[in-house]
């Protein structure tokens, strides 16, 4: 049977129109792209078959669904997108970054609780010891290109030693070490400032690894006493003090992840009144 070629192209229009929407993705994602809630709490959610996915209760959390055409409920709720938040927090030292520690010790989103805001996932973390500038956002498509190493954005760390750096010292951690298998490097290291016995250094990453600096230092007989991100990619920790956290202008999100144009809801979030 013969097909018309307009009729062709009309079907072949609506194949491609079916096709060009997002990807399906898993159901716990779904909840934690949408602010709802972190990967781990939907995943538990799930299991407990208090969510539905257009009508159905669904247990597995790696079902896929379409998140622009699935009607999903969270104990009979529907649950939509929030806007995009993205905020940067003056992470105190003593807290993790996690939203659940099995432990019941104090993390980054004590200092979040009771504002109102939706779910935000930190990009990237500072360890326990560790504090200073640590941003947070629902936006997962900002916070991958962030967190990319092929990005290149840089991180600038003030940092304590107990030892008098030499100029040796600082230019064998801009060569780098291997340590445990895996290579470190900072993109630069300079002296701060000195005492008598412990100096502060300013180092610069371009990537993040596991504890990256504490190791760095480790390898050249140096203990650190204090650890503070000042900077990520040309934004400043400024003058917010310890705990407390302030929403992102347009202007900083866009220029501290460069040419980055977010994809999506990206209305402009306010902080409810408290």
């Amino acid at each position: 049977m013969s097909v018309s070629i307009p009729s062709f192209r009309n079907r072949m229009r609506g194949k491609l129109q079916t096709r060009s929407g997002p990807p399906p993705v898993s159901l716990s994602r779904v909840l934690s792209k949408f602010g709802f809630c972190s990967r781990g709490a939907a995943e538990g959610m799930i299991q407990a078959g208090r969510v539905q996915v257009d009508g159905h209760v669904v247990r597995d959390a790696d079902r896929r669904v379409d998140p622009q055409r699935s009607a999903i409920r969270v104990d009979g709720r529907p649950v939509k997108p929030e806007a995009k938040v993205y905020l940067m927090l003056n992470k105190p030292r003593g807290l993790l970054t996690t939203c659940d520690d099995p432990l019941n010790r104090g993390t980054v989103y004590d200092c979040l609780a009771g504002h109102g805001l939706p779910f935000l996932g930190p990009v990237g973390r500072l360890d326990r010891a560790s504090e200073g500038l640590l941003l947070l956002t629902n936006d997962t498509r900002w916070s991958q290109h962030l967190l990319d190493p092929t990005s290149n954005i840089d991180k600038v760390y003030h940092v304590r030693i107990d030892r008098l750096p030499d100029e040796g010292m600082l230019a064998r951690l801009q060569d780098g070490v291997i340590d445990e298998g895996e290579e470190l490097v900072a993109k630069s290291a300079r002296l701060l400032r000195s005492g008598e016995r412990n100096a502060w250094l300013e180092v610069v990453l371009s990537e993040g690894k596991n504890r990256q600096i504490r190791r760095l230092m480790a390898q050249q007989g140096a203990n650190v006493l204090r650890l503070v991100r000042v900077a990520v990619g040309g934004l400043p920790l400024g003058d917010i003090r310890k705990g407390e956290f302030r929403l992102l202008t347009e202007a900083e999100r866009l220029s501290v992840a460069g040419d980055w144009r977010a994809a999506g809801n990206t209305a402009t979030a306010h902080l409810p009144r408290t």
